[in-house]
């Protein structure tokens, strides 16, 4: 039977492990840093929805086609970003992940604020707006997972990591607050006041992140965790037992020296060949879909965002042009009205983190808040206009159950196929396989906003 023994790495340079507290701060540091940068993505998102409505007033977008061109630029941007996805997760787990989120978040900025470009030189041509989009859909691409990988490094597997996750990532709903906040208040002044500041926002916090995030926990003197290796025979576990008796006994300075992958060459030479240690490359793309569980919660997250990004894209659109107990809402109104859903979706990611690490399930979590979203989405198109109350409480229970699943996938579980025990604790696969289960629900939230632009008459969603 195969046993599993532990190699600790090295100690710090001083021999001495920072203090207990030290770490604490920096895990909250990197909590507070990352979910600030993943927040300014999302509202740097916002404003297209924010403006829907101004912008159908406004060529290219007006007229009978104008729903459709407005779809069309969800599409361009919604594409470009589910494809570059899955590049972005694999140059994350080859370079500096701090250098390469900064340097999206400085992308993303410059394409937001050139998107407002078209307000100020009065631009009518459609190409130039799906030519921003496009650009934008590839910086966007980069933040994702490089969040969740840097997080993952000083998280790894903790017991409470859903819970964590949870509150972690209710930055996308954050984000979409303050981004519907920012672009709705500012509106009145001209629409291309209303991408202007959220790229201000992200452009600041792109300059904080290069400045002050630690992308892993070696990087400040911590030990790294406890790598794994899994032997067959008696003389492979002797071997390992005699390397960790060396380095107690202060003879194991080769061993030291060497590191993980010294120690690694050393078993493979010799009586370690059949063991297998964690593995310091990136893991390849088609090996990650083919990870336990990558491809179902991939799909999973297809169908999730796919409700997620209509409302993201469309919400303020649809409460502007149905009112509220007969009465029709200003555009500053339906913007920050909408800000309900992401509220709702704060509480579902937190609640279906704390539920799936009491029952110990992830699946079981997903699929009990995906269901319990068909009726609240159901009941919440013929009763919203009622009044209202009616309007924001069944409003922040679609949110509550939709944004839930797609939270807990994103997050907890991504981080959890990245660091199975199938590929050996193998962190820098963590970025890959996150970019492939977001990359697959990119590519739902691209339909989902286009088939609303295209179907709105068929599917009554904004009334004729």
């Amino acid at each position: 039977m195969a046993k599993t023994l532990t190699l600790n790495s090295p100690p710090p340079p001083d021999g001495e492990a920072p203090p207990r507290r030290s770490l604490v701060r920096y895990q909250f540091t990197v909590l507070l840093l990352t979910f600030l940068s993943y927040a300014a993505f999302h509202a740097s998102r916002k404003p297209p929805s924010i403006v829907k409505s101004v912008l159908s007033a406004h060529p290219p977008f007006d007229g009978p086609s104008g729903p459709h061109r407005l779809g069309e630029l969800d599409l361009a941007f919604l594409s470009v970003y589910s494809i570059s996805m899955f590049f972005s997760g694999q140059m994350a787990d080859r370079t500096d992940l701090r250098k390469f989120l900064s340097l999206g978040m400085l992308l993303s900025g410059a394409s937001t604020a050139a998107f407002g470009l078209g307000y100020w030189f009065d631009i009518r041509h459609l190409s130039f707006y799906v030519l921003i989009q496009v650009f934008s859909g590839v910086v966007q691409s980069v933040g994702w997972p490089c969040v969740v990988a840097i997080v993952g490094n000083w998280f790894g597997k903790s017991p409470q990591k859903g819970a964590i996750m949870g509150i972690w990532n209710s930055h996308t709903s954050a984000g979409n607050i303050i981004g519907s906040v920012l672009a709705s208040s500012i509106l009145e002044f001209g629409w291309g006041w209303s991408f202007l500041l959220p790229a201000l926002l992200i452009t600041i916090m792109g300059f904080f992140v290069w400045i002050l995030l630690v992308v892993h926990p070696s990087d400040v003197g911590f030990d790294t965790p406890a790598t794994e290796i899994e032997m067959d025979d008696e003389e492979n576990i002797a071997g390992a037992e005699n390397l960790n008796t060396n380095r107690a006994n202060g003879d194991g300075e080769e061993a030291t020296l060497l590191g993980i992958d010294g120690v690694k060459a050393e078993f493979d030479s010799g009586s370690g060949s059949n063991s297998t240690l964690a593995q310091t490359e990136a893991i390849g793309f088609l090996d990650a879909w083919r990870l336990p569980g990558v491809a179902p919660f991939a799909c999973c997250l297809f169908f999730s965002k796919l409700v997620a990004y209509t409302f993201l894209y469309w919400l303020p659109f649809y409460i502007r042009h149905n009112g509220v107990s007969g009465q029709q809402l200003s555009h500053k109104a339906a913007g920050i009205l909408s800000t309900i859903f992401d509220i709702g979706g704060v509480f579902g990611g937190i609640s279906a983190g704390l539920i799936s690490d009491r029952l110990s399930g992830r699946a079981i979590t997903s699929i009990l808040f995906l269901f319990l979203s068909i009726p609240s989405l159901i009941i919440y198109r013929a009763y919203g206009d009622i009044s209202m109350k009616h309007n924001i409480v069944l409003m922040f229970l679609s949110g509550y159950f939709v944004n839930g699943p797609y939270s807990l996938i994103t997050t907890a579980v991504a981080s959890d196929l990245g660091t199975q025990e199938s590929i050996k604790g193998n962190a820098r696969a963590l970025a890959t396989v996150t970019a492939i289960i977001d990359g697959t629900g990119s590519v739902g939230a691209a339909l989902g906003p286009l088939l609303t632009g295209f179907k709105k008459h068929l599917l009554r969603f904004i009334p004729k």
